[in-house]
C-alpha cells in the first residue's frame, strides 16, 4: 500500500517530526521495513516529498 508525505511549511523543508510521522504511517499501513523509499527534490535540492512505492 503506497504511503506518501509532502513537506509542509513556508520553506517547504521537511522536519524530523514529519519524517517520523511518515514512518509511523507506513508501518501502520503494513509497508515492510526493507521497502525502498522514493524522494522528490525541489529545484533547490530540498527534500519535499517521500513515498513508498
Amino acid at each position: 500500500m503506497p504511503t506518501s508525505i509532502r513537506a509542509t511549511g513556508e520553506d517547504k523543508d521537511m522536519t524530523f517530526d514529519e519524517l517520523a510521522q511518515f514512518v509511523e504511517d507506513a508501518r501502520r499501513a503494513g509497508v515492510p521495513g526493507d521497502q525502498n523509499v522514493r524522494e522528490e527534490l525541489s529545484y533547490s535540492g530540498k527534500s519535499n516529498r517521500l513515498r513508498s512505492p
